[in-house]
């Protein structure tokens, strides 16, 4: 079955001026908006047209229907993630590896822990879409920023250093995945980063070789 994440690239126009940019977020918020408050099932272009304040005809000057503009809100939404992760690692390159997980996983949660009813509708959007191309793609970039980082620590060495990111980017997801799908109450989520942070550590502590010092 052909990935339906494809439709991404299948935009009419895509925002080189400033005056264009901003259209375009205001679609994307208007999207977002929508998407709360209706719901992906109910959301329309005219819906979002509304919401961001522009014409339909400026609308589907980008976006040819509500399927590419919702594959370009998540692909937009996972490239801010991927951008925030990624400057995190390049900058706790050469840390102490408990410092590198703890960076880590706060970058990831703060872009989701500022618009989580936003994250929770993208994740449904994504399944809908069966957007498993965008996903992939996004967990590949953060698996390479993670190893890059880890590799540069400087209490020990890591034998496979993909494989480590690999395992510690499953648990930062999937743990956050299943809290936000399930809308869980705040005092919950507060208690579940605690213990994501502690079961990441863990996992990092016992998977670096400490370096050999040489006696005096």
């Amino acid at each position: 079955m052909k990935d339906r994440s494809s439709v991404v690239l299948d935009r009419r126009k895509c925002p080189r001026q400033a005056r264009s940019a901003v259209t375009v977020d205001a679609i994307f918020e208007g999207a977002i908006q929508v998407l709360l408050s209706a719901g992906s099932a109910r959301l329309n272009t005219t819906l979002v047209a509304q919401r961001a304040g522009v014409s339909v005809g400026t609308l589907y000057q980008y976006f040819p229907n509500k399927q590419s503009l919702l594959v370009a809100v998540l692909e937009r939404h996972l490239d801010k993630l991927m951008d925030v992760l990624e400057a995190a690692c390049e900058d706790h390159r050469g840390e102490t590896s408990d410092v590198m997980t703890e960076a880590a996983v706060k970058a990831y949660l703060h872009v989701k822990a500022q618009q989580p009813e936003a994250s929770r509708a993208l994740y449904i959007v994504a399944m809908e879409l069966d957007a498993r191309g965008l996903v992939e793609a996004a967990i590949q970039r953060a698996e390479r920023a993670i190893a890059a980082m880890l590799s540069t620590a400087s209490d020990g060495r890591f034998s496979d250093p993909q494989a480590v990111a690999r395992h510690l980017f499953a648990a930062i997801h999937g743990t956050l995945r299943m809290f936000y799908e399930r809308a869980l109450p705040p005092t919950i989520g507060a208690d579940a980063e605690r213990q994501l942070m502690m079961m990441c550590r863990s996992y990092v502590a016992a998977t670096i070789q400490p370096e050999e010092r040489q006696s005096p």
